[in-house]
């Protein structure tokens, strides 16, 4: 029996490492092409044993003479970082209201969050456009941050409710009898036993913000451009150069495995709290 579920163990352990190559392994084949020439990267079958260069990622950054990767990685940082601090701020006082104290027919409330997810983004990208351009709000990054906070907002309450419905009632109780206010408790009592799941929820909304490129695409132009929107600039009439757009994707994804690698402990803490089920 010993040697069966050993056996069992070593087939799942084998299993684990095969799909984590197989999703890996696009990854790496980008990688090693933005280290080629645009010559060598068009080859088919492409050549493992090409010489390596930089020349793709010197593109990227401008040294040819095209445009600056900078103001768009800068506007979505921006976007991402505000939007992202927004939906926290908005997404814990209702999860609390939710969870700890909750109101009647809350499951309801939480479906309702949910089923705002269920609209195609597309069909409401007409509306929003003429909004935004009765407003004067074209090219605005900061009308990219009011997007994002309300379309990622729906997912962090939901996210953040069953993390906080592991929060003990009685840590809450005794802060009140101490004489907390609400802003109080949310602060120094909820936040700090929460934080593995607001860190994994907060991830979650920076990459969703992002790696967004619809809205963007529409509703910004060369002000608000975002790195997404950026990218698909490489795509021209001239041809499609593979290492530079690459190299280029690489660059763009580094934000997003940078904060990944950095709460990758509390997601994963967070994400065994009950959010994902």
């Amino acid at each position: 029996m010993k040697a069966l579920n050993a056996l069992r163990r070593g087939g799942l352990g084998l299993l684990a490492w095969l799909t984590g190559i197989v999703f890996f392994l696009p990854i790496a084949w980008m990688a090693l092409t933005s280290f080629h020439s645009e010559s060598d990267a068009a080859t088919n079958p492409p050549s493992l044993a090409a010489s390596l260069t930089l020349d793709g990622y010197r593109d990227f950054f401008g040294s040819g003479g095209g445009a600056s990767p900078w103001p768009a990685l800068i506007n979505s940082t921006v976007a991402s970082v505000a939007s992202t601090l927004l939906v926290l701020l908005l997404a814990l006082p209702a999860a609390y209201a939710l969870s700890i104290r909750p109101v009647r027919k809350w499951t309801d409330v939480l479906f309702f969050f949910l089923s705002t997810k269920m609209l195609p983004a597309v069909a409401g990208l007409l509306p929003i456009y003429l909004f935004a351009k009765n407003a004067g709000m074209l090219d605005d990054i900061w009308l990219l941050v009011v997007l994002y906070t309300s379309m990622n907002l729906p997912i962090a309450v939901w996210m953040m409710q069953s993390f906080l419905a592991e929060v003990p009632v009685a840590v809450i109780e005794a802060a009140r009898v101490d004489g907390a206010r609400l802003p109080v408790i949310l602060a120094r009592v909820v936040a700090p036993i929460a934080l593995p799941g607001i860190a994994a929820t907060a991830l979650i909304c920076f990459i969703f913000s992002w790696n967004e490129l619809l809205f963007a695409r529409v509703l910004t132009g060369v002000v608000a451009e975002t790195a997404p929107v950026f990218l698909t600039g490489f795509i021209t009439s001239q041809g499609l150069f593979l290492a530079k757009v690459c190299a280029a994707s690489i660059v763009i994804s580094l934000p997003v495995l940078a904060a990944g690698f950095a709460a990758q402990d509390k997601l994963v803490q967070g994400l065994s709290l009950g959010a994902v089920k």
